[in-house]
């Protein structure tokens, strides 16, 4: 019951905001119906006006939707009983999304194809009461620094790419992966605040390839299924360390994550011919990516079976 009239004295409040904007929208289309001119639309009708009658009452309906949104929030906001936070010595749980950016430096088998590349990731865990994390994340890399050329075989011998329209064609090349697995955490705390020094180990998928752009659009070689033939795609498993300070706030504080990260990723080549070698690119890769991550986190806690915070 606690749970239902928490949740009631929420949603009374966005009731009468969006009975607010339905009003003051339909009186908007009902005025256009109603006034000849299509190019502006008459505010004060005259009430002798029996065509007018209809736009009136949904005026006086929006004005007083509008009054009564804004006094119910105000009310409810004064008078609405404080919310008994989960205690901060670290023992609810819940559920945790992040949202992540991130950096890395490449090294082993990568850092001779590509460059300093960037991250964009998300993930969601489940943390217990111990502060142990389960979860699942998945991030996406680019860049934009490729020290291999993929299409050395269709340049001239002074180093341009013909076009089918004859002209020289423009072309650029850049990074491109993803890396998705599962996450197993925990969470050092030093103090009542669930907040400290967080560990993190985990392991799935990585692959990475070359994205070959032809922004002439005159290249018929890197078109269509071709375009797999100088991209270079390789994959495999992945293993990922975590390391760093971990802050998760109650009600309106802010909850973020940043520290370093690790990903060591035993990839081979995922196709069978590479234009440009003239063969398929055998052998085992080490590809090492090593930097920073900074996420923010949202968190989901539950109390008992009639309660939960956010």
């Amino acid at each position: 019951m606690k749970f239902k009239s928490l949740m009631f004295q929420k949603l009374l409040p966005l009731f009468f905001a969006a009975l607010c904007i339905f009003t003051k929208r339909t009186t908007y289309r009902v005025s256009k119906f109603y006034t000849q001119s299509k190019t502006y639309l008459v505010k004060t009708p005259s009430a002798a006006d029996q065509r007018w009658k209809p736009v009136l009452r949904f005026q006086i309906l929006g004005r007083i939707a509008f009054f009564l949104s804004f006094f119910a929030s105000t009310l409810f906001a004064q008078t609405a009983p404080e919310v008994k936070k989960p205690g901060r010595d670290g023992k609810s749980k819940g559920v945790l999304a992040h949202f992540a950016l991130g950096g890395h430096l490449p090294a082993g088998d990568l850092a001779d194809r590509f460059g300093v590349n960037g991250s964009l990731g998300a993930g969601t865990e489940f943390i217990t009461p111990k502060n142990w994390a389960f979860g699942l994340e998945g991030a996406f890399l680019f860049g934009s620094k490729v020290k291999e050329d993929p299409l050395s075989i269709l340049r001239t011998p002074a180093g341009d790419i013909i076009g089918n329209d004859r002209n020289i064609a423009v072309t650029r090349v850049q990074e491109r992966g993803m890396y998705l697995g599962a996450t197993i955490g925990k969470l050092l705390t030093f103090s009542d605040k669930r907040a400290g020094l967080r560990l993190t180990l985990g392991g799935g998928w990585a692959q990475h390839s070359i994205r070959v752009l032809d922004d002439s659009r005159s290249v018929a070689q890197i078109k269509g299924e071709y375009k797999k033939g100088y991209d270079r795609l390789c994959g495999g498993p992945a293993l990922q360390q975590f390391v760093g300070w971990q802050h998760l706030g109650y009600g309106r504080d802010v909850s973020w994550m940043l520290g370093f990260e690790f990903n060591q990723a035993f990839t081979e080549t995922r196709r069978d011919w590479d234009f440009s070698e003239m063969r398929k690119l055998e052998g085992k890769r080490l590809d090492l990516r090593f930097g920073v991550r900074l996420a923010w986190t949202l968190p989901f806690y539950t109390g008992n079976a009639e309660e939960i915070y956010y």
